[in-house]
């Protein structure tokens, strides 16, 4: 009987130390899920742009800085709205990155089952970077070498950007 009692108070101190580890993979699994989706966003922007020579822009003609439903129809679907003359798809979207919004973070990656937009900037000035802290006002990062950053915060209060940039 003490043996029986002694290995289930093991197995049950094994399990307790194994839970955090798991919930540690799970969180790192959801972020390298959204910065791929953000790499595969910043992709078909710059396919596009080596398409039409202009990246899509929203119905007053300005670039987009989000995700939202336009953008995604911009470049997931076969519409030739929003500089699309075309009607070519550029982004293949896996079902749980949409919502009514456009394209999102998929449930689970906020606590709450919460969804955000993803942000996009572009170098419209031909600078040769980009300065992400102008978008999202929070983020610490600024002058991004880059023609085009997608990302989204890791937490609504955190400093921290998931997505093309570090």
């Amino acid at each position: 009987m003490v043996e029986l009692l002694v290995v289930i108070s093991i197995i049950g101190l094994l399990a307790g130390l194994g839970l955090p580890a798991i919930n540690g993979a799970m969180k790192a699994g959801k972020k390298a899920e959204i910065s791929a989706m953000a790499e595969s966003i910043k992709t078909a922007l710059n396919a596009f742009y080596a398409e039409y020579s202009t990246y899509p822009t929203n119905s007053s003609g300005k670039v987009f800085t989000n995700t939202g439903t336009n953008f995604l129809e911009a470049l997931s679907t076969t519409n030739t709205n929003w500089g699309n003359s075309r009607g070519i798809v550029f982004l293949e979207v896996p079902p749980k990155f949409t919502n009514s919004d456009g394209l999102v973070t998929p449930k689970g990656f906020f606590s709450g089952g919460k969804q955000t937009n993803f942000f996009v900037l572009f170098d419209t000035t031909n600078s040769g970077f980009v300065n992400p802290k102008s978008v999202s006002g929070t983020l610490t990062n600024t002058n991004v070498a880059s023609s085009v950053a997608v990302w989204v915060m890791e937490n609504p209060t955190n400093k921290t950007a998931v997505g093309t940039f570090r």
